[in-house]
């Protein structure tokens, strides 16, 4: 089926509202996507007939929130083509779930001496955590470096990585330059070296098909909150087993299997990775977003946001004074620009005046900025609900702003 964005659109609430008098045109959806009314009604379901806390109570409700928590566990461990259902871990989000790779398989892995080996363009979820780790375990943190227009090529990925290296991290898909890099090729030579591979899958999971059996990531993490599910629900995908191998890094309910009053053991996975009551609802949400995607086609999603981003990629060209940051190709709806000299807070307050969401600043990664040679830029990124007409919007806007400006 090919997608109907003006008829999807139709089906989130929220941007059926006009913004500072002008119908909503939402651009912001790399930052964080809205949400279907299948996805609330699945929310306002749950908490109206099913509350209550999962894996304790006997009861009828205790019951029904348990199965709908595990079978979102079971809906995800399919859409992202994991083996098995104990390799999904449920966390806040992509943040939390690199940091728990980082905080718990990464100080046991990492020794004096040993390599880290990221990408200049990491989002700072997927920077920091082994900043921090090479800092605590006297490791050398190394950086694939971005070709002009900020991919990768992977000579430089098999120079950088060596037989020292024992983790890879990288981002899917950049969230500034809106670059898809070659996991399956960057796994396949951290595999040679004996390293693993981390994948920020925050900005992919959202518009393409993933399979990680295919791409062979040792690690995967994203984000429900950028693909119509529910703030505060995230994945960590691990293999069985190095998640076996890796010690908890949260304590308390829900994770033990026995505990006495000087040692404790941990229950098997997943739980032993989800200390407390879990993101109940955030799964239910999550497991709605699944289907609800599903039901388009994540291969339809993938299709519309290229075109669309080509569309504006050639409209946003023919803006005298604009200056497009990435790679003129793109496969994903993600196009960061600056106007001119005026300042991207500037051009995105202007554009607000107008009912045009985008995003304004470093994006989180201050370090490409610095590659880009720019303080912050401007960011509109798409998904199934915009529309070429969105962004004839956006363009229109932007020469306003320019000539608001002078």
């Amino acid at each position: 089926m090919s997608i109907h964005a003006e008829e999807l659109k139709k089906q989130f609430p929220i941007l059926q509202q006009e913004v500072n008098g002008h119908p909503l045109v939402y651009l912001d959806s790399a930052a964080s996507s809205q949400k279907p009314a299948v996805v609330i009604e699945a929310l306002k379901h749950y908490y109206e007939w099913d509350n209550a806390n999962v894996h304790r109570g006997v009861h009828t409700l205790g019951s029904r929130a348990t199965d709908a928590y595990e079978n979102a566990r079971e809906k995800v461990a399919r859409f992202i083509g994991a083996a098995r259902r104990e390799e999904i871990i449920f966390t806040r989000g992509t943040t939390t779930a690199l940091n728990l790779v980082a905080s718990s398989y990464g100080v046991a892995a990492v020794g004096e001496g040993d390599e880290i080996v990221i990408t200049p363009m990491e989002h700072h979820s997927n920077l920091i955590p082994w900043q921090q780790l090479a800092m605590k375990k006297k490791a050398v943190l190394k950086y694939i470096p971005l070709q002009p227009d900020g991919h990768i090529d992977l000579a430089d990925a098999e120079k950088t990585i060596t037989a020292k290296t024992k983790i890879v991290a990288t981002a899917y898909v950049s969230n500034v330059l809106g670059v898809v890099n070659p996991i399956k090729e960057l796994a396949a030579i951290a595999h040679r070296n004996g390293a693993v591979m981390v994948v920020d899958g925050a900005q992919s999971t959202p518009h393409m098909k993933v399979n990680v059996q295919e791409l062979d990531a040792d690690f995967y993490a994203f984000s429900g909150h950028k693909m119509c599910a529910p703030t505060g629900i995230g994945v960590l995908y691990g293999k069985k087993q190095l998640l076996e191998s890796m010690e908890p890094i949260e304590y308390g309910g829900e994770m033990i299997d026995d505990v006495g009053l000087y040692e404790s053991s941990w229950k098997e996975l997943p739980w032993k990775f989800e200390g407390g009551t879990p993101i109940i609802a955030g799964a239910v949400g999550l497991a709605a977003a699944i289907d609800f995607l599903e039901s388009i086609g994540l291969e339809e999603i993938h299709r519309h946001e290229a075109k669309l981003a080509g569309y504006a990629m050639n409209r946003l060209a023919e803006i005298e004074g604009l200056t497009l940051y990435g790679p003129r190709e793109r496969e994903v709806g993600l196009i960061t620009f600056n106007l001119q000299d005026i300042h991207p807070h500037d051009v995105a307050t202007v554009l607000d005046a107008s009912g045009i969401a985008i995003r304004a600043g470093h994006h989180c990664c201050q370090p490409l900025m610095r590659w880009l040679e720019a303080s912050a830029t401007a960011r509109a990124s798409l998904y199934l609900y915009n529309t070429e007409q969105d962004i004839d919007r956006l363009a229109e806007a932007l020469i306003q702003t320019k000539e608001y400006f002078g």
